[in-house]
């Protein structure tokens, strides 16, 4: 690739194959951002994702208390030649909660085809950008625990593996526009990132952050996910800050067999399989004397403040910042992120904020085209409209109450759908305002839920081209099994229900009335298998074929329209996704 510097390609190294790639040579120079060395590497991102050339890399970086680290990584770039003016693009991805268990490494799972986050990064690979995605400190190299939620030292993972990323021949180049993206545990990494760049990381052409679902306050987090369904995520938590400060937070002279046993649990563990494994725990059944988080923080005040000290908007962010949240986050919450962008408004910076209507998962993948577009501007070099100067009220969420079951709710989510009449040959498409509405309960593994199509009317060639007003009435919920494996994977077997009734038929004014309806209700089977991220890309769909009942209350037309309506071999097709954000 032109423009690379010489000494960069000429010093890159070759690293050995297997886990032996993980473990580095003894005596080399620690200048955070060096490749130690790289490799190519072999990804499972989908049939979908456009050609692409990737590497694992082995990188020098700092921890949050100054001292070296080696962090490994992947460096993802399209084959195609950039076309868009300039050097090509860089996003620096910043992964969520992936599990403290080395295997659940974003390299090694994008490897194995198991990441949850592949939607987001084909999403920037379809755009032509380079994607750098960290495996953050601690994961790989087999002697440690991943130093989870500590921000400083992430954020430092993700700038240095874009230095060491243009050492690697033909990958990126040194002066090419860099953003930074991450949620959730990535937001809270792409803030901070975004903070410290200047002074830790001058030398990146940095262009914005987008940073959503953001724990900007991690104490409060805490208290929200404590006895609450994430409260694997502030048992991980305390376990990742343990880490990096062992002193401040002596986590094995404060926890009891119980809290012992729980630990080595989740260390062992990828995101889904703890998330589920520690729903609703209180830190209280895990700690000596069964102290809560309330009096375990009050008697140790370091630890405390080593929580504290996670938190962001110290520092005035000099690029822009797309901050965004779902409105029913059920993991981190959203007054604290929205205290974030007030935070970072008051030192001066350009922020935009979206609210999202939905939960955390289902927000962090139908925020990907919206970020894209976002960070697309900021390539472009569009000047940002940003959302200090606008005065809202502060939104209030609209999660499920804590301590209950993981539930995604679907609040009249809009249904795109079609049902093709076998014997007709033609397609009837469902009107625009139609909606789909479902509490999906991930805990009881059970999906319940409605179809709400308003009447409508639509062109039939039934002896001559008719104007035919339809109805499709639910008759019953909509109900089935829903699952969520260990892998991210979401699974649903279910059926609606509906009556379709012919109310009118004729040319121009002239209606006949009907009330010519279906004898017994259509059964739709609701079948998916599919990444959980399709809850929020609009993948979620439902398609197949099903059976017409004959026709009842027609008069003298009972036989014409179950012959031309009714039977098997009725196509349809179901897709249902997220109502669309709103500035804030």
């Amino acid at each position: 690739m032109s423009g690379l510097p010489i000494l960069a390609e000429a010093s890159a190294i070759l690293g050995p194959d297997g886990q032996d790639f993980y473990t580095p040579p003894t005596n080399l120079p620690a200048s955070h951002g060096e490749l130690i060395w790289y490799r190519e590497a072999a990804l499972d991102l989908s049939e979908n994702t456009p050609a692409f050339n990737a590497w694992n890399v082995l990188y020098h970086s700092t921890d949050a208390l100054g001292e070296p680290n080696v962090v490994s990584g992947t460096v993802i770039v399209p084959s195609n030649a950039w076309t868009g003016g300039g050097k090509r693009p860089v996003i620096t991805y910043a992964v969520g909660t992936h599990g403290l268990a080395q295997r659940c490494a974003p390299s090694q799972q994008l490897a194995a085809g198991t990441d949850y986050e592949a939607a987001n990064i084909r999403a920037a690979i379809s755009k032509g950008y380079a994607v750098l995605i960290t495996d953050n400190p601690g994961y790989t190299n087999g002697s440690s625990l991943p130093a989870y939620m500590v921000g400083q030292s992430q954020a430092h993972a993700a700038l240095d593996i874009v230095a060491a990323a243009t050492a690697i021949p033909g990958a990126i180049d040194a002066s090419a526009k860099v953003a930074i993206w991450g949620y959730s545990q990535g937001g809270q990494t792409a803030a901070w990132a975004g903070e410290i760049q200047p002074h830790y990381a001058p030398q990146l052409n940095l262009v914005g952050v987008a940073s959503g679902g953001t724990p900007a306050n991690l104490l409060a987090t805490a208290g929200y996910l404590n006895g609450s369904t994430g409260a694997s995520f502030m048992l991980n938590a305390i376990l990742g800050l343990s880490q990096q400060y062992p002193a401040e937070l002596p986590l094995m002279s404060e926890v009891n067999s119980a809290g012992e046993a729980a630990l080595a649990t989740t260390a062992n563990q990828c995101v889904f399989e703890s998330l589920f494994e520690f729903m609703n725990d209180d830190l209280s059944r895990y700690t000596m004397g069964n102290r809560s988080l309330e009096t375990l923080l009050y008697e140790l005040p370091q630890a405390q403040g080593i929580v504290e000290a996670q938190a962001m908007g110290r520092e005035k962010m000099q690029v822009p910042l797309y901050l965004y949240h779902g409105q029913a986050d059920e993991f981190i919450p959203l007054g604290q992120n929205y205290d974030l962008k007030t935070q970072y408004c008051r030192l001066g910076g350009k922020v935009t904020f979206d609210l999202y209507p939905s939960e955390h998962i289902v927000t962090q993948f139908q925020a990907a085209p919206y970020v894209l577009g976002w960070l697309d501007e900021r390539f472009n070099g569009i000047p940002v409209t940003d959302s200090c100067s606008t005065q809202k009220p502060k939104p209030q969420s609209t999660a499920n109450p804590g301590g209950g079951n993981f539930i995604v709710s679907m609040n009249e989510w809009p249904l795109d759908a079609a049902m093709t009449l076998k014997t007709l040959k033609q397609t009837v498409d469902l009107p625009d305002a139609s909606n789909f509405s479902a509490e999906t309960d991930m805990t009881v593994e059970a999906l319940s839920g409605t179809l709400n199509v308003p009447d409508f009317t639509t062109k039939l060639n039934i002896l001559l081209p008719l104007d035919v007003k339809l109805s499709v009435k639910p008759t019953q919920a909509a109900s089935g099994d829903v699952q969520l494996d260990h892998d991210g994977v979401l699974h649903i077997d279910g059926n609606a229900y509906a009556n379709i009734t012919v109310k009118s038929a004729g040319i121009s004014f002239l209606q006949i009335p009907f009330g010519c309806q279906t004898e017994t209700s259509v059964a739709f089977p609701l079948v998916f298998e599919g990444p959980i991220s399709s809850l929020g890309n609009g993948n979620l769909t439902f398609a197949g074929v099903t059976s017409f009942p004959r026709m009842k209350n027609c008069g003298l037309f009972n036989g014409l329209f179950t012959t031309l309506m009714s039977g098997p071999g009725q196509a349809y097709r179901f897709n249902v996704s997220p109502p669309a954000p709103k500035h804030n």
